[in-house]
């Protein structure tokens, strides 16, 4: 059955995944705060020791698991029984992710207990996962020992007049060697806790009742944990030994997925998980009310969730699935979130977002374009057109209505519209565009390149097959810019890079894209085993990587992404958000080209474009804005040592408040520069953005700190001052303006176009 599932995988129509859309639920364990006042008695936490039993359907479940990753994983021949010796150390990561409550004397005693050979024969041969037990019994011993220990600690006070340092992010950290070392580790850490509430103007005490609530909740989430979640745990770290994006789903869990998959859903529009105990956004759906309302960023940290009019609760340490069910609702209601933002440069930031729950349309994702007027060297203003393009989304994904869209046909229309214009020139923005349908990818290049090859797929038994276009002739033949940053992925990837192999576009952008080149299907068990294929119980799935991608010219986009032909300054490459930052990430390679009618852009022609982009980044005062607050992020991203000196803290805040001040100033005044333009919508505009009404106490100002310097406040289709928009549409004029100079054309036809057979 597996076998035929292998060979069957060739003809699947297959979504491409950006991001693992699933994680392992909440059970890890970033504690987050204190308490001043132990309660008389410690709650019950969780089922008895030695409870957690692997049920036979769980038992069968887990053998398929890996006959599935070794019949039809792309990576199966790359990891063997000694590798799953890494089982056991991700296990206690996935669950104790910063390093807090285990030992490393408990690392070395699973890890003699549970040797790569024998965690292999548990899993593959008898389906035990018993090993997932067993060290979560330590790790919950661990946990009450330690809030116990917390309750106590916080009757003293705490001297915060030292000069101490902490370090919050403890990922790569290893465990404390012995109790003493973690006794201290954890006195810095409640120092560190207590200062962030205190600068969020609480005090003391507040803050150490803030703290001892957090704690409270953490134990009572410990006894939520069931056997289920371990057991997708401890599957997802044996799937993520082959690659970051294959997953195990518990039964529940691909319910949820199946729900996220859904053409049309109730809720605010954003992909959580649970990332070291706190509940973070992943993604947010494009057109769903999150991302209209332009309030909640990728990456921002949810910290409380309130029904409106309703008490919060705090969720720090809550199963992921619990979050969801508080945030989801009926239409037409309101749900308010207490947020420390990804940009923050002080974990003591918060802001409250208010979002009014909506059906998640896709029409409101559809692509849209403007005209822009650009000034050139002589004087005259040249229209340049943008298109952005959300994701590739199909036909397929319409909401049933009469009209039926898709990334390509929209596109279509709109460079249609734009020519219609008088466009000079065509700016294709596909930055946050994390992917969708392969053949929407195919299809859209196929509007700037008739018919070729524009992408090279294989398997892991070396089967390749080439996936063309088949348009005659181009639906737009001018010239062509593409930009991209390191959230573009996938089917971006695919588009940007066959446009850039045939010389058709010049890419800009970050330094390079994400980086993800494969492909992944998800396989319920119960299809897979003769065992559970009419059971009445509920199964789960696994998404597993099955193909890999490959340019025209056979270059892999895994790892290294798409290398912009000109790269500019940004935040995004100081983060780590590449496919080159997760673990066990498969690697770069090349195949052999295949034939196509194109080649990269004159090396004389780009040489000018560089230069000319190069020129205006030395001179132009938004590129200077722009490196100063690249840099101030960049230097606040690499303080691994935070001082837990409150009056140091102070200053510190103090002086990142005056640098976000000045820098925002400095960017209303450079917004005065932006060029006109005029937008085009296929439908109806999108309706205003949902906003929260300023109405909770505990807002921050300096929550929009970060976001706001960079723009990511601003709510309009198009932004101010959105500087790699601008430098790409300058660029895009320089190649035109070369295009005049017949020593600069290819062939028969100028730079970043093709030849027009009228």
């Amino acid at each position: 059955m597996i076998g035929s599932l292998l060979r069957r995988s060739r003809g699947w129509l297959v979504l491409l995944f950006a991001w693992a859309v699933a994680e392992a639920p909440g059970a890890a364990a970033f504690a987050a705060a204190a308490s001043s006042a132990a309660p008389a008695t410690l709650p019950a936490v969780g089922p008895e020791r030695g409870n957690f039993k692997t049920s036979p359907t769980l038992s069968t479940e887990a053998i398929y698991v890996v006959k599935l990753l070794e019949a039809a994983h792309y990576n199966r021949a790359a990891v063997g029984p000694s590798d799953y010796a890494e089982v056991i150390p991700d296990f206690m990561m996935a669950l104790d992710g910063q390093h807090l409550f285990f030992l490393e004397t408990d690392k070395a005693e699973f890890g003699r207990r549970y040797d790569g050979q024998t965690v292999y024969y548990k899993v593959a041969v008898t389906g035990d996962i018993d090993p997932a037990y067993d060290i979560y019994y330590r790790y919950q011993d661990r946990v009450e020992k330690r809030i116990n220990w917390v309750f106590a600690e916080l009757r003293s006070n705490f001297d915060l007049t030292r000069n101490e340092a902490y370090a919050p992010d403890r990922m790569k950290s290893e465990w404390p060697a012995n109790p003493a070392d973690a006794d201290d580790l954890w006195r810095r850490r409640l120092k560190f806790e207590l200062i962030g509430e205190m600068l969020n103007k609480k005090t003391v005490e507040q803050a150490r009742d803030i703290v001892r609530k957090r704690y409270e909740r953490m134990l009572k989430n410990l006894g939520d944990i069931d056997g289920n979640d371990l057991a997708e745990i401890y599957l997802t770290s044996i799937t993520a030994l082959y690659d970051p994006h294959s997953n195990y789903f518990s039964a529940d869990t691909y319910e949820d997925f199946g729900i996220q998959m859904k053409l049309q859903l109730v809720g605010i529009g954003a992909m959580l998980r649970q990332k070291d105990d706190y509940c973070t956004v992943e993604e947010l759906v494009p057109g769903g009310p999150a991302e209209l309302g332009h309030q909640l960023k990728p990456n921002d940290k949810i910290i409380s969730v309130a029904q409106f009019g309703g008490e919060p609760v705090d969720i720090i340490g809550m199963k992921l699935r619990k979050v969801v069910n508080l945030i989801r609702g009926q239409k037409g209601t309101r749900v308010r979130l207490m947020v420390e933002p990804a940009g923050a440069t002080d974990s003591s930031v918060r802001k409250e977002i208010v979002i009014t729950r909506d059906v998640v349309k896709l029409n409101s994702a559809r692509a849209h374009a403007a005209v822009f007027q650009i000034p050139d060297a002589a004087g005259r203003s040249v229209p340049i057109g943008v298109i952005t393009l959300p994701e590739f989304y199909s036909a397929d994904d319409s909401q049933g209505g009469a009209e039926k869209t898709s990334a390509s046909t929209d596109t279509a229309a709109l460079l249609h519209q734009l020519q219609q214009a008088g466009v000079e020139g065509v700016v294709l923005d596909l930055r946050h565009n994390g992917g969708g349908f392969l053949g929407e990818a195919i299809n859209l290049v196929g509007l700037f390149v008739p018919r070729g090859p524009v992408v090279q797929v294989r398997e892991s038994d070396g089967h390749k097959t080439v996936d063309d276009d088949n348009s005659k002739q181009a639906t737009y033949e001018g010239p062509l810019a593409v930009l991209t940053d390191r959230f573009s992925a996938s089917a971006s990837e695919i588009v940007a890079g066959a446009l850039q192999n045939y010389g058709r576009a010049v890419v800009v952008g970050d330094k390079s894209t994400h980086g993800k080149g494969t492909v992944q299907t998800v396989v319920e068990m119960k299809n897979i085993s003769p065992e559970l294929f009419h059971s009445p119980v509920k199964t789960g799935a696994a998404k597993i990587t099955i193909q890999k991608f490959y340019l025209p010219s056979g270059s892999s986009t895994q790892l290294r992404g798409v290398v912009p032909d000109i790269s500019l300054p940004s935040i995004d490459d100081c983060l780590p958000i590449g496919e080159s930052s997760l673990p066990h990430a498969l690697i770069w390679d090349s195949i052999g080209a295949t034939p196509f009618n194109g080649q990269p852009i004159d090396p004389r022609v780009l040489a000018l474009l560089i230069h000319s982009s190069g020129d205006r980044q030395a001179k132009l005062d938004e590129f200077a804005y722009l490196r100063r607050t690249v840099d101030w992020f960049q230097s606040k991203q690499g303080q691994k040592l935070i001082s837990i000196n409150l009056d140091e803290r102070r200053k510190q805040k103090d002086a990142d408040d005056a640098f976000v001040k000045a820098a925002k100033l400095d960017r209303t005044q450079l917004a005065k520069s932006d060029y006109p333009h005029q937008e085009i919508w296929l439908g109806p505009p999108p309706p205003p953005k949902i906003k929260a009404k300023d109405d909770a106490a505990d807002t921050d100002a300096a929550a929009d700190d970060s976001a706001s310097i960079f723009g990511a406040n601003d709510d309009s289709p198009y932004p101010s001052m959105d500087v790699p928009l601008r430098e790409t549409m300058r660029i895009l004029d320089d190649a035109i303006n070369l295009g005049r100079d017949h020593q600069y054309w290819a062939s028969n036809h100028p730079p970043l176009t093709i030849a027009s057979k009228g």
